[in-house]
């Protein structure tokens, strides 16, 4: 079995973007399972997107209100075939962030893919205990990036597969 993942984060919609694209949309519709790693912003995005997500799993961010985290944890963790998986939206700063992750996500549950954002900067590296962090960016605000960015994948039973960090046209 080959499970299809979208990993989004940082959608801040209305505040910058009206919408999420339509490239966004058809990532989702291609998708078996779509993770945001937080910052929606307004209630309706999470509302289409748990209504045209086969599979949603996702956490509040630092500008989330609170009708939002309400509705959300603050950190997600889901079973994806066989891969462990985790969601944060912050990890605070880029250096030390794979030791500090592992030792927030020691033990005998740590996942094997810690998906983060916060950022809106795309980030694929390995802690030292083999924990993979992935940050997809932001469809919607690409702060100093040269674009937007969201991230797909593919799982084979324990096995992340296929990162790919995709570019989003506005």
């Amino acid at each position: 079995m080959t499970t299809r993942l979208l990993l989004i984060s940082d959608t801040h919609v209305p505040l910058r973007a009206r919408r999420l694209s339509d490239a966004v949309w058809r990532a989702v519709d291609a998708a078996d399972v779509v993770v945001h790693a937080g910052d929606w912003v307004d209630e309706a995005t999470l509302d289409a997107l748990e209504a045209r997500a086969t599979r949603l799993i996702g956490v509040y961010g630092n500008n989330d209100g609170a009708a939002l985290r309400a509705r959300l944890p603050e950190v997600a963790t889901a079973a994806i075939e066989d891969l462990r998986v985790a969601v944060v939206h912050e990890t605070g700063a880029a250096t030390g962030r794979e030791r500090r992750m592992d030792a927030a996500f020691a033990g005998e549950g740590r996942p094997d893919v810690l998906v983060f954002g916060h950022s809106h900067i795309p980030w694929d590296t390995v802690s030292p205990s083999g924990m993979r962090l992935l940050n997809p960016g932001s469809p919607t605000d690409r702060r100093r990036q040269p674009v937007c960015t969201m991230m797909t994948a593919t799982v084979e039973g324990a096995a992340l597969r296929d990162v790919a960090l995709v570019d989003v046209p506005r």
